[in-house]
């Protein structure tokens, strides 16, 4: 086993042609970048995995170029409601929220929902007011709310559908939102955390994959951590995340191997459209995906920072 540290981070997954609607490659780039050595310096000093992951998903809720958080995607009523979960692959702690508003960093909230051990999942005005009682920040709607997005929804309205995050109202031109973090940190655990905006236009209420452990994230030292992006309802049909675990935990496949045999799967059974990020016990890093892109960047076992938007 490698005594070294690895940080894997997405933005994302999907066609990335449009990805000028929200800003050019060269930003996201210098964003996964900062991300991930920001990252790499809390596993340096020796921070826990579950802290690292929170950590680099805060951040990519913080900046508006990603579809978490801050940068949330509208909902039919106009309104942002944001999904969160985050896992220990130590003893298999978990917490997540589900259809929360005005909360600034969602992944803070299913972090504390982890910590208080009673519940798994909060959802709601439920998950708002359990923020608070932890007096974890909370803005008000126009921290979220930004002319892209307002232009985004009209045009999903105007045509009468569901579209995805930096989509514009075309077809095969889709940019499926949420981001994700997973890491090995100096001691060995594993952990995972996923953060998503929704989709936009979707029917207020709806819950996707990213807060449902096993389906949009996943971590056990027993075989590897997990966090996923796409369509929502795909990847809770096939329980992703957890089928990607098993493979690595019961067929003794590395993360590359669960990686492409998850997505596989995917595809095969539901026709799934996502990617996932995946580090194993040993620390290796592999990404997977059955879109076009995927916002991507990885360190593996303390070497150089990648970035991909391919």
């Amino acid at each position: 086993m490698s005594n070294s540290y690895s940080l894997m981070i997405h933005g994302g997954s999907g066609s990335l042609e449009d990805l000028k609607y929200e800003a050019g490659e060269a930003e996201f780039r210098e964003s996964i970048n900062t991300i991930l050595e920001k990252g790499r310096h809390r596993l340096e000093q020796g921070d826990s995995a579950l802290d690292v992951v929170e950590y680099c998903v805060t951040l990519l809720e913080n900046d508006r170029l990603y579809n978490a958080g801050r940068g949330s995607v509208l909902n039919a009523k106009g309104k942002v409601e944001m999904d969160a979960a985050i896992m220990s692959g130590r003893d298999l702690g978990a917490g997540a929220v589900a259809c929360v508003e005005q909360v600034k960093n969602p992944i803070a909230v299913a972090r504390r929902v982890l910590e208080k051990g009673e519940h798994v999942l909060l959802m709601g005005y439920g998950a708002l007011e359990f923020a608070k009682l932890c007096q974890l920040e909370t803005c008000p709607e126009d921290y979220f709310i930004t002319e892209n997005r307002i232009q985004q929804l009209a045009e999903a309205q105007a045509a009468g559908r569901i579209t995805l995050d930096h989509e514009r109202v075309k077809p095969h031109s889709e940019k499926l939102g949420t981001v994700g973090a997973v890491a090995r940190d100096l001691q060995g655990d594993l952990a995972a955390a996923t953060s998503t905006g929704g989709l936009v236009n979707n029917h207020w209420g709806r819950v996707g994959d990213t807060p449902v452990v096993g389906a949009g994230v996943y971590a056990d030292n027993q075989s590897c951590a997990v966090s996923a992006t796409g369509y929502g309802e795909e990847f809770l049909r096939t329980v992703l995340a957890k089928t990607i675990s098993v493979f690595v935990e019961f067929k003794g496949m590395d993360a590359e191997a669960a990686a492409k045999a998850g997505v596989d799967y995917l595809v095969r059974r539901v026709q799934g459209e996502g990617g996932v990020i995946v580090i194993d016990t040993a620390g290796r890093c592999a990404a997977a995906q059955s879109t076009s892109g995927l916002i991507c960047g990885w360190i593996e076992m303390g070497g150089e920072a990648h970035c991909t938007l391919g």
